[in-house]
């Protein structure tokens, strides 16, 4: 199995690292969870609902549609480690898709990836608040362009894991939660303290361009 991988990058000011992550992670979740299945007998089943919720942001012109499982909001809130860092400077969190493959006795269980998802994250400080309301705008902007990139990627007739009997519903989603049930996934995170000349160098002149008009 090929593991396909994307890559996102965004811009942001400290205060709005949060705002970004969950709005990125939210969005790809969303596209990879499905309703609670509900099996009558093996090779039966039905599928729950999910329910959708509308985020307003606080620190970036932006809405996003996230699923309504408080319980998966507050996994992704605890997992997203660069919005609590108090670290300037760069990042990135990959949110891996995988399934389980049983293995013998006394192996565990081999975790496959089949889709992966980075997101680069540069962090500026900006010295003004004429600059953090621009910031806010072009932040909001280029988030709704990497959204529609996310749905035009999980719109693509591309490999998922086939549905699974009952007694494989583990190998493929996370059933812990008792509203939704994404695909398998884990998130990780790197922190970087130094950011790099060229990405400061390109908001700002972006935020400068855009008073001079």
């Amino acid at each position: 199995m090929n593991c396909r991988s994307e890559v996102l990058e965004v811009t942001v000011e400290a205060r709005q690292v949060e705002e970004a992550m969950l709005a990125l992670l939210h969005t790809i979740l969303l596209h990879r969870s499905t309703g609670k299945f509900h099996y009558k007998k093996e090779g039966t089943y039905s599928i729950g609902t999910v329910g959708t919720l509308d985020i307003d942001c606080d620190f970036i012109d932006f809405s996003f549609v996230r699923v309504s499982s408080e319980e998966l909001d507050r996994v992704i809130r605890k997992a997203d480690a660069l919005s609590n860092s108090g670290s300037d400077g760069m990042g990135q969190i990959s949110l891996e898709f995988y399934q389980k493959k049983k293995s013998r006795w006394p192996f565990s269980d081999e975790c496959i990836p089949w889709e992966v998802w980075s997101i680069k994250v540069n962090v500026v400080n900006l010295a003004t608040e004429q600059e953090r309301q621009i910031c806010r705008e072009k932040v909001g902007e280029k988030l709704g362009e990497k959204v529609i990139n996310v749905v035009e990627v999980i719109n693509r007739h591309e490999y998922l894991p086939k549905m699974p009997t009952q007694s494989e519903v583990d190998n493929v989603f996370d059933t812990s939660l008792k509203d939704v049930q994404p695909y398998l996934y884990k998130i990780t995170f790197q922190i970087t303290d130094s950011l790099g000349t060229s990405v400061s160098t390109t908001m700002r002149r972006l935020i400068k361009d855009t008073l001079a008009l």
